[in-house]
C-alpha cells in the first residue's frame, strides 16, 4: 500500500492519558483513538494488525476442528435468568430494555446463548462432540477501564464452546483447544505461559489461563524455576515452608502488649522473628445452628488468599466478622485475637499449612492488650483443621517438587475452562444417548482476547523508538523507504519496480511515497514497527545496492537485489506464522 493512500495518523508527543507503554505507542503509531472511557476506534493501521491476529486465530481454531458461527451480541435476560447468572454476574453486565420493555444484556460472554442453540439443534450422541467458535465484539462495564485496549469496556474476543457426551470426551476436546492456543501464541511470536487458574464468574471444574509475560501485567504468576509448574497466584498451591514442626521449647506465657495491633509490631515489641507470630483472621459462616465464627490462622509474614479461603468447606460464602461479633464471642477486639480458649463447638479453627507447622509462636490472647508466647499446637491447643490458605511468595517450594517458585507478571490473553454440566443442567440441555436415555451435555468454554493480544504484544515488543512487531502481527511485512525520490527519477523508478516485485512475491508492503525528509520518514517507520525496512537512495543505486534494516535491532546492510530477496525468503521460512 502507498503511504499517501493510507490514513496514517502518527503523533510526536505522548498523550497525557496513556499510562502503559502499549497505550502510549498504540496512540502515537496511529493504531487507535479514544472515543469515550474504555471505548476505542481502531484506525486503518491498527485494524490491519487486528485482522492479522484474527487470521492466525481462525486458522488454528479451524485446524482444531472447531466451526465458526456468529451469535447476537444482544442477549435476552431470560437465558441469563435460566442459568442463574442474571443477578450473580454483577454490575459489569450491561443491562438494557427494548421498546417493549423487555430486558436484555450486551453479552460479555455467550455460554447461555450457545447452550440454548445446542439444546435446540443437537439431539443425538451421533452429533457429538462438536465445537463452535466466533470472533465478536463483547462489552463488560468495567468499573475502571484503563490501559487502553488492555482493559477496555468494548473489546474483540474469540469465544469457543464445545459439547460432549461424557467427561472423557470433554477432556479430549479441552486438550485439542489447549494445543490450538499454544500454536496460536507461538505463531504470533509471543513469549507466553499457560498457567492453572481459578474458574471465576464463568464457573466449571478446571481451567488454564494463557499469559503474555510482561511487567505491565495485572496478574501475578507463580512459575517453577526448574520444572513445568505454572499457576496464577490466586490458585498456586502453597506448601509449608517448614520441613516439619519442631518440638516445644518454651513455656506458655501471657505478656502485656499495650497498643500492639499487628504481627510486625508484636515481633518488634517481643524481639522475635516475624515468622514466630501467627495472625488471626475472623470470619462469620452460616451453619444449621445459625451464624458461627471461624478463625483462620496464618504465619505473621503471610497473606490470606481469598480465592483459596472460598474453597475451604464451610467457608465458601463466609464474610469478615464485625468487631461487635468478635467481641461478643471472643471477648477481645482485633489485634489481640487467637485460638486459645475458644469454644471449638461453636468456633471453627483453620490453620494454614505453614502456620500449623510453627512451634513456640506468639498469638493474641483474646484479652485486649495481651498476647500469649511459647504457644504450641498439640500441647496448648488442639490440632487445627489444616488447609492451604495463603498466597505464595517468591522462593516458596514448587508444588511439583522441582525447584522454587518465581513470581512474574503476565497479561492474560486466553482462558480455557472445563465447564462440566453446570450450564446444561440449569438450562435442561440434553441429548439422546446410544441407549435411548436423555443425558445432559458436558461442556467446554475457551476465550481469547483478540484486541488485548495486540496491546500485550506491544508491551513485550518495543524499544525507545517505538513498536517492534512480531512478523505475524505486523500491519505490513516490509517498509519501502525511498530517499530523494522527489528529485531523483531513478530512485522513484527503482522504488516502483521493487514495490511491484515485493507484492508479486506475496509481501504486504508499505511504500512510503510521502516524500518526507529521511529522518522524519525513518522515525515514523520505526514507530510503526514494520519488521523489514528497505532504503533506496541515489548513492545506493549507483552502486547497484539497497540498504536493509531489520526493525528488531538496528544494524543496516547494503545488499544486492537478489541478496535482499534471499534474506526475506529465509526470514519468512523461519517465521512461526508459517
Amino acid at each position: 500500500m502507498r503511504a499517501r493512500d493510507l490514513s496514517l495518523f502518527t503523533l510526536k508527543e505522548t498523550p497525557a492519558e496513556a499510562e502503559l507503554v502499549s497505550h502510549r505507542l498504540m496512540l502515537r503509531a496511529g493504531l487507535i483513538r479514544s472515543l469515550s472511557q474504555g471505548l476505542y476506534t481502531w484506525l486503518p493501521l491498527g485494524l490491519r494488525t487486528l485482522r492479522r491476529v484474527e487470521r492466525v486465530v481462525r486458522e488454528e481454531m479451524d485446524r482444531s476442528g472447531a466451526q465458526e458461527l456468529l451469535m447476537p451480541a444482544i442477549q435476552p435476560a431470560e437465558l441469563w435468568q435460566e442459568s442463574g447468572r442474571w443477578d450473580k454476574y454483577g454490575p459489569e453486565l450491561l443491562r438494557l430494555r427494548d421498546r417493549h420493555d423487555r430486558p436484555y444484556c450486551f453479552g460479555p460472554t455467550h455460554e447461555e446463548v450457545i447452550t440454548d442453540l445446542a439444546r435446540r439443534e443437537l439431539r443425538s450422541y451421533r452429533q457429538l462432540p462438536v465445537a463452535w467458535y466466533q470472533i465478536q465484539t463483547k462489552f463488560r462495564d468495567e468499573i475502571r477501564p484503563r490501559f487502553g485496549v488492555m482493559r477496555a469496556r468494548e473489546f474483540l474476543m474469540k469465544d469457543a464452546y464445545s459439547f460432549h457426551r461424557d467427561e472423557t470426551s470433554l477432556a479430549d476436546g479441552y486438550e485439542k483447544i489447549f494445543a490450538a492456543y499454544s500454536r496460536i501464541f507461538t505463531r504470533l511470536g509471543l513469549d507466553f505461559r499457560a498457567v492453572r487458574a481459578d474458574t471465576g464468574s464463568i464457573g466449571g471444574r478446571s481451567s488454564h489461563e494463557f499469559h503474555v509475560l510482561a511487567q505491565a501485567g495485572e496478574d501475578l504468576l507463580a512459575l517453577s524455576d526448574s520444572g513445568p509448574y505454572a499457576a496464577n497466584v490466586e490458585l498456586a498451591e502453597a506448601l509449608s515452608v517448614l520441613p516439619g514442626r519442631a518440638p516445644p521449647t518454651q513455656p506458655l506465657t501471657r505478656v502485656p502488649t499495650p497498643g500492639i495491633r499487628s504481627c510486625e509490631d508484636l515481633a518488634r515489641h517481643l524481639g522475635i522473628p516475624l515468622e514466630k507470630t501467627l495472625k488471626t483472621l475472623v470470619f462469620v459462616r452460616e451453619t444449621s445452628a445459625g451464624p458461627r465464627l471461624a478463625l483462620l490462622l496464618l504465619r505473621g509474614d503471610h497473606t490470606l488468599n481469598e480465592v483459596k479461603r472460598a474453597k475451604v468447606p464451610g467457608l465458601e460464602e463466609a464474610r469478615y466478622a464485625t468487631e461487635e461479633e468478635i467481641r461478643r464471642e471472643l471477648g477481645a477486639g482485633p489485634g489481640s485475637l487467637g485460638p486459645l480458649g475458644v469454644d471449638l463447638q461453636r468456633v471453627l479453627v483453620v490453620a494454614d499449612r505453614t502456620a500449623a507447622a510453627v512451634s513456640d509462636f506468639a498469638v493474641g490472647a483474646n484479652e485486649d492488650g495481651y498476647h500469649d508466647t511459647g504457644v504450641n499446637w498439640g500441647r496448648d491447643l488442639p490440632e487445627p483443621t489444616v488447609a492451604d490458605l495463603r498466597t505464595v511468595v517468591d522462593g516458596d517450594p514448587s508444588p511439583d517438587g522441582r525447584g522454587r517458585l518465581r513470581l512474574q507478571r503476565g497479561i492474560e490473553v486466553g482462558h480455557v475452562f472445563q465447564l462440566g454440566t453446570q450450564y446444561s443442567e440449569r438450562m435442561n440441555a440434553t441429548f439422546r444417548d446410544e441407549d435411548g436415555s436423555e443425558r445432559v451435555f458436558w461442556m467446554g468454554c475457551y476465550g481469547i482476547g483478540v484486541s488485548r493480544i495486540v496491546a500485550a504484544a506491544v508491551e513485550q515488543n518495543h524499544d525507545e523508538r517505538g513498536i517492534v512487531w512480531p512478523a505475524a502481527m505486523a500491519p505490513f511485512d516490509v517498509a519501502l523507504a525511498p530517499v530523494s525520490s522527489q528529485s531523483d527519477t531513478g530512485v522513484r523508478r527503482a522504488a516502483e519496480s521493487l514495490y511491484d516485485e515485493l507484492r508479486s512475491r506475496g509481501y504486504e508492503v508499505l511504500y512510503d511515497d510521502r516524500e518526507l525528509r529521511a529522518g522524519v520518514m525513518f522515525a515514523d517507520l520505526d514507530l510503526i514497527g514494520i519488521p523489514h525496512r528497505i532504503v533506496l537512495s541515489p548513492r545506493l543505486l549507483a552502486a547497484d545496492k539497497l540498504e536493509y534494516v531489520a526493525r528488531r535491532g538496528s544494524a543496516s546492510r547494503e545488499l544486492r537485489r537478489d541478496e535482499l530477496f534471499r534474506l526475506l525468503e529465509d526470514d519468512r521460512r523461519r517465521d512461526p506464522a508459517l
